[in-house]
């Protein structure tokens, strides 16, 4: 696990001392506030570091399982590993090289595996502890490496190359052995051509002194490793891709390029046994069957009881054009051909031995796709497939937005999964999910979290993320609510995207109230509730909001004085548009003569609509076409079940919608909030009076009736309505505001692609307006200019007033200025506690009035205590440039902090954070940073990722208590911590890959066998592979690479429960007892020449004086 230093920062330093803050020291009362607010999080709170990665392993390439531990292994094509166990139990490792993995073996029941990279390396990972590391490394230098195979309980891995030679390495040490054979020795003599790349190497299940070595052309040869010659040579015409043998050795089926399998008794190399074609069409004269595309894969399985499988991958015959990949599996007599959704990467059948010279027994096969993992149930008529335990879902649609919430309500997760539930397909396999390795974590953290994610289709999933871990636990179809193109010719020419027009752009979500919002790319707002009750609506409601921005020349195809206002919608446009059903869109406004006009991007569906328990519909919002323009895409959006409000907006302005009295409150131009000395601006405004003729109400017509019958569902006795908010404000309003269209009309079309939007909004209770004494409902609106505005609320009593009473609306100027777009936007009391926005109890919108009224209560805005004094909040803004803290109601800017020059904030947030807050944010450069609040003291700041695509940017979410996460590719989610308190405790909470199983006793020789030699043939490898016996190994073939796994598998090994198995082991692997031996003997031979040398010294002075005849 990567982890991060950290720039710290001198916690004495106040945000005036600051090098790139400066505070606002002129203001006066500045330094009382300082005292004030009492600041506990320093920079030893945080730390940065990875925690886990969820979903798809991203372009797989290979996989391995452990037959005794349970545990399959991903390898992917950027060189990234995945390991899984139980649900719930995942790893993710990464080789540095980033080399595409090309097999992966496990030492079975080890702990340990090897992974070959296409780099020509292979690399020996220790899964004894809870963070995998690499041991040993070994790079080819002179071949490519296209096939390794690692025989059950031996040290001896064995490696095939491009060159056709077969190298041979101990795992144990990284070592290669002098022992090699050489491609020209394997073939007969008398070929002039090469063999091709090795492509299949192992060794007979009966006798582990005889190797099968398949060669792309199609020799494959039996070497005997004592005598080091061939046995025998066995020669198809055609390409092999895989082999496999049968359990007693006296077999083996090879897979070839023209989609048949050839059978070959061992002892009769001169032909196949035979040759079969699984999807060859078979002619009626007794010729060849027409050829197939070749079969990739075999696997060759034996029962007890029964026929052997044969599991194969391709084969197809080529006239089956566009169909999908298929895995055959063929039992006796009976073929399944068992298609697939992605194209097949590789496949792997499970079996009850790890023994390959006992019965198989074949239980499932895990079938590895490009985009899936796929297992089959063996044992089961029709071969059923498990139900997927893995959050592997992620990118059935491509996600488009991303939200996570920490600490949420306790009761959320149980209601999600309680509705969710009830989405889970039929017809699984009733087994247990075979790849059942490993142990969960012993986590403390005990805290609800959820992640929302928004797709391309129009769907949106919660995932429940507690603990490390990830669950789907309900998805929501928005794409329901709309009627569906059945063809190309059915398309929408109102069609504003051309593919996937359903896709979320946005979500605004309450936890507690459970209210959700989204906006989707066709300029489409859906505002829902929860229930727990099934409901069928008879008509979806729809509100229409003509928004258009500042006008150019060539806005309106009318040149005369005419044009609309920017601000409202016109009130002559609403006739039409009303009186028309609603299952027929308004044709003369998107007819060949003139430009498209108040029609929306999607169509309502006008049936009835069944709504499952779970989020139900409560109003769509549309955007329409205005003048031939299309509506802008939506670009920040809030919901407050307080407040019972929507507010949405774009580069046209913003809009308020009433979801309770389903009316549009407001719908401005960007502008015009800059101006609230416009009386009619500073109106408190709602349209509802205007709105109440019968023309709003869209009654059932025929069309309707039509739909109503098609749909089989239940109906129930709601009232539902059709309105359109093109009734806006009278016509006197467009003469006041001619000012608007003079001022706009020579705006060039660049200017209006860069003009002013919307990018983001806060519902609080403040201070409407300078120096207010009073607070009241607001709403915080940040432009993507850096403009900061107050919009103030007026509403009515709750119950039935709330119902019938407009609420009213009033712009209140700006209430500051920030470089860059604003980003996010929270208030602070006097003591620096987070204000939350209010919220309203969730109830059932289905329960009994009785029981709606126990549960609905206005939740009260801050206490008391907090509106003490003459500076009782402070509003805390963020942008792409710089923070600043504001004090309420006075306006004075109490603090400033310049978060980056060369570089811009992608994502900010307001978060929790050891019982304090500060804003966390993620910047395009790549660094996170910390910043403390109200001070705004920098206490985090590390260069952890640059953005290498706008997917990051997309889908970079902060949460609470030090959490994040972002969509690392297309189907994986990796989250983070900047929270030293979790990266202190992330050893505890990740879970455990290995764990101490006795590996199942060999299978028994018998009688007969015994007596007679049938039974399993050892050899002493050590003998054969050893240094002495073959001499050592060409330097220059590979370069050994100590892995930095060394003591990092030590010490973790010594906490767990086989630690000194594993201390022995990884000792073992680290050749620690050779060099002791080692060391032993160079002191041995030092004493030695010690002893050598004073004799020598004792000879020469007996000696010295003596004459030579003396002697």
């Amino acid at each position: 696990m990567k982890k991060f230093n950290i720039r710290k920062v001198l916690d004495g330093l106040t945000a005036a001392s600051s090098s790139s803050s400066s505070s606002a020291t002129a203001q006066p009362g500045t330094p009382r506030e300082n005292d004030v607010v009492q600041e506990t999080l320093q920079s030893e709170h945080f730390q940065l570091c990875k925690t886990v990665r969820h979903g798809f392993p991203y372009q797989p390439s290979s996989m391995a399982f452990d037959p005794v531990q349970k545990i399959l292994a991903v390898g992917t094509q950027n060189g990234a590993l995945r390991l899984f166990g139980r649900a719930g139990v995942e790893c993710y490792c990464q080789h540095e090289s980033g080399a595409a993995v090309i097999q992966l073996q496990f030492l079975i029941n080890e702990g340990a595996l090897v992974s070959a990279l296409a780099d020509d390396s292979i690399h020996l990972w220790n899964l004894r502890q809870k963070i995998p590391a690499i041991l040993h490394s070994l790079k080819f230098n002179r071949e490519r490496i296209t096939y390794c195979h690692l025989p059950f309980q031996s040290k001896w891995l064995y490696i095939g190359t491009e060159r056709g030679n077969i190298h041979i390495v101990n795992v144990e040490s990284f070592t290669l052995s002098g022992y090699v054979i050489m491609w020209n020795k394997a073939i007969e003599l008398s070929t002039k051509t090469h063999p091709g790349p090795v492509v299949h190497i192992s060794d007979n299940p009966m006798d582990e002194g005889k190797l099968l070595i398949g060669f792309e052309c199609g020799v494959v040869v039996l070497w005997d490793l004592k005598c080091k010659k061939a046995d025998y040579r066995y020669n198809h015409d055609e390409a092999i891709h895989s082999v496999d043998w049968h359990h007693e050795g006296k077999q083996f089926v090879c897979s070839h390029s023209d989609g048949t399998l050839t059978t070959w008794n061992v002892r009769a190399p001169a032909k196949p046994a035979q040759i079969i074609t699984p999807h060859g069409k078979q002619p009626k004269d007794g010729k060849k069957p027409e050829p197939c595309k070749p079969i990739l894969k075999v696997e060759y399985k034996t029962t007890r009881a029964g026929d052997p499988f044969h599991v194969l991958s391709g084969g197809l015959s080529y006239d089956t054009v566009g169909r999908r990949a298929c895995l055959t599996v063929m039992h006796g007599k009976s073929t399944a051909v068992l298609e697939m959704d992605y194209p097949i990467v590789d496949f792997l059948t499970l079996c009850e031995t790890p023994y390959p010279n006992d019965f198989q027994e074949p239980y499932a096969v895990v079938v590895l796709l490009e985009k899936d993992l796929v297992v089959i149930d063996l044992g089961q008529i029709g071969y059923p497939i498990f139900e997927n335990p893995y959050p592997l879902t992620i990118h059935e649609s491509p996600v488009t937005c991303c939200e996570y919430f920490a600490d949420c309500p306790a009761e959320l997760i149980p209601a999600l999964y309680s509705v969710g539930s009830r989405q889970k397909r039929q017809g699984y396999s009733k087994k247990e999910w075979p790849i059942s390795g490993g142990n969960w974590g012993q986590g403390t953290q005990s805290y609800p979290e959820i992640i929302i994610t928004g797709h391309a289709d129009g769907s949106i999933k919660f995932w429940d993320a507690s603990a490390l871990m990830l669950q789907v636990l309900y998805k929501l179809k928005t794409a329901k609510v709309f009627e569906r193109a059945r063809g190309k010719e059915d398309k929408p020419s109102a069609d504003i995207v051309e593919e996937d027009p359903f896709a979320i752009q946005t979500l605004s979500w309450c936890p507690e109230s459970r209210m959700l919002c989204v906006a989707g790319v066709s300029a489409h707002v859906i505002a829902y509730r929860f229930s727990k009750q099934e409901v069928t609506t008879e008509e979806v409601q729809l509100l229409e909001v003509r928004m258009q921005g500042e006008f150019t020349d060539g806005d309106s195809p009318d040149p005369g004085g005419d044009q609309t206002p920017t601000q409202l919608t016109p009130g002559a446009s609403s006739s039409p548009q009303e009186s028309e059903p609603l299952a027929q869109p308004p044709t003369g406004s998107n007819s060949s003569d003139g430009p498209r006009d108040n029609i929306p991007c999607l169509q309502v569906r006008s049936s009835p609509l069944k709504q499952s328990p779970g989020y139900q519909v409560e109003l769509v919002i549309q955007l329409v076409w205005v003048s031939g323009e299309p509506p802008q895409p939506i670009t920040s959006l809030a919901i407050n079940s307080s407040y019972g409000l929507v507010v949405f907006g774009n580069s046209s302005g913003l809009a308020v919608v009433d979801y309770l009295q389903k009316t549009l409150l407001l719908n401005m131009g960007t502008t015009e909030l800059y101006s609230p000395s416009d009386p009619y601006q500073r109106q408190p405004r709602s349209p509802r009076k205007q709105r109440q003729p019968s023309g709003a109400l869209g009654d059932s017509n025929d069309g309707s009736n039509t739909s109503e019958d098609r749909c089989k569902s239940p109906t129930s006795a709601k009232m539902s309505r059709k309105i359109s908010s093109s009734s806006e404000k009278p016509d006197m309003d467009a003469k006041d505001n001619s000012f608007t269209r003079s001022r706009s009309s020579s705006v060039t079309s660049i200017d209006r692609e860069s003009r002013e939007a919307i990018s983001a909004f806060h519902f609080c209770e403040s201070y409407p307006r300078k120096n207010d004494s009073q607070i009241g409902p607001c709403v915080l609106v940040g432009t993507t200019q850096g403009s900061v505005m107050m919009v103030a609320l007026s509403l009515p009593p709750g119950g039935d007033q709330r119902l019938q009473q407009p609420v009213g609306i009033s712009s209140c100027g700006t209430l500051v200025s920030l470089k860059g777009g604003i980003l996010t936007m929270a208030l602070l009391d006097s003591t620096g506690a987070l204000l939350p926005p209010s919220y309203e109890p969730w109830y059932d919108p289905n329960a009994s009035d009785e029981e709606k009224e126990k549960t609905r209560r206005r939740r009260p805005a801050s206490p008391p205590s907090s509106q003490e004094g003459p500076e009782s909040q402070f509003a805390v803004l963020c942008s792409e440039k710089q923070a600043k803290v504001v004090a309420m109601p006075s306006h004075t800017r109490i603090y400033k902090h310049n978060i980056t020059e060369s570089s811009f904030v992608l994502r900010a947030d307001v978060v929790q954070m050891a019982g304090a807050n500060c804003i966390a944010c993620f910047c395009a450069n790549g660094h996170i940073m910390t910043l403390s609040l109200p001070s705004l003291r920098p206490l985090l700041d590390v260069n952890y990722l640059p953005l290498t695509d706008m997917r990051i940017a997309r889908t970079f979410s902060f949460s609470n208590l030090g959490q994040a996460l972002y969509l690392t590719s297309a189907t994986e989610i990796q989250r983070i911590t900047y929270s030293q308190e979790t990266c202190d405790n992330l050893q505890e909470m990740l879970s455990e890959l290995f764990t101490p199983v006795e590996t199942p006793e060999a299978p028994n020789r018998g009688f007969f066998k015994g007596l007679f030699g049938g039974g399993a043939q050892s050899l002493d490898r050590e003998d054969l592979f050893g240094e002495t016996a073959s001499g050592k190994a060409s330097r220059s073939l590979a370069q050994h690479i100590p892995g930095p796994g060394g003591m990092e598998g030590m010490k973790g090994a010594a906490s767990g429960v086989v630690g000194d198995l594993a201390r022995a082991r990884i000792a073992l692997d680290e050749r620690g007892q050779k060099l002791g031996e080692l060391e032993e003997r160079t002191a041995a031979m030092m004493a030695s020449a010690d002893s050598f040398s004073k004799h020598a010294h004792d000879m020469m002075l007996k000696y010295k004086d003596k004459k030579w005849y003396q002697l």
